[in-house]
């Protein structure tokens, strides 16, 4: 058979129960009772809106409690504040980032835009230097007397005559004007 514990230890945790049950029932002693716009009463651990008038109001906790319930409403008011301080911060600055963005976006097309009128000079560029360079050769092989060789529409290979030869001249002394400079 179990030793069962004296009646004096039984008594002491009675006590002790019962004194828990009472520091978690002293909150509960902090209740609000008012009276609504509707006439509905209303039970809480917090005060009334503001829009509630003080005739009302049933029933409030004690002085020192509605001090420490008005610093924490306080606190709350404060906090409440300093978020919406926060979120306007971070709203202006996901603004000014925004208009970055906007900016560096602008800036690359434009370069971008650049870079393609650069790329396109180049190519013209290049374009301009091999048609000098075959023109030169060709003026080389007229002047030198090389005997020049073409096709005609019918796809037959001729050789060009003296008058054709001084045409085939003054072309390439004309593509050299213009794209030799």
């Amino acid at each position: 058979m179990p030793k069962q514990a004296p009646p004096a230890t039984k008594t002491c945790f009675a006590l002790l129960m019962a004194l828990g049950g009472l520091c978690i029932a002293l909150p509960a002693h902090a209740q609000w009772k008012w009276r609504d716009a509707d006439g509905h009463v209303q039970f809480s651990d917090r005060p009334p809106p503001a829009s509630v008038p003080d005739k009302d109001i049933l029933q409030q906790p004690s002085q020192s409690t509605r001090v420490v319930v008005q610093n924490l409403n306080d606190a709350r008011a404060a906090a409440a504040s300093a978020a919406s301080a926060a979120a306007a911060a971070a709203s202006s600055a996901n603004a000014a980032k925004a208009d970055a963005d906007k900016k560096a976006k602008e800036k690359k097309e434009a370069d971008d835009a650049q870079r393609k009128k650069d790329e396109e000079r180049a190519r013209q560029a290049a374009i301009k230097a091999d048609t000098c360079s075959r023109a030169q050769n060709q003026l080389r092989l007229i002047d030198e007397g090389t005997r020049i060789v073409t096709t005609n529409a019918q796809g037959e290979r001729i050789y060009l005559d003296d008058a054709q030869r001084q045409s085939e001249r003054q072309h390439a002394q004309d593509l050299i004007g213009s794209n030799c400079q």
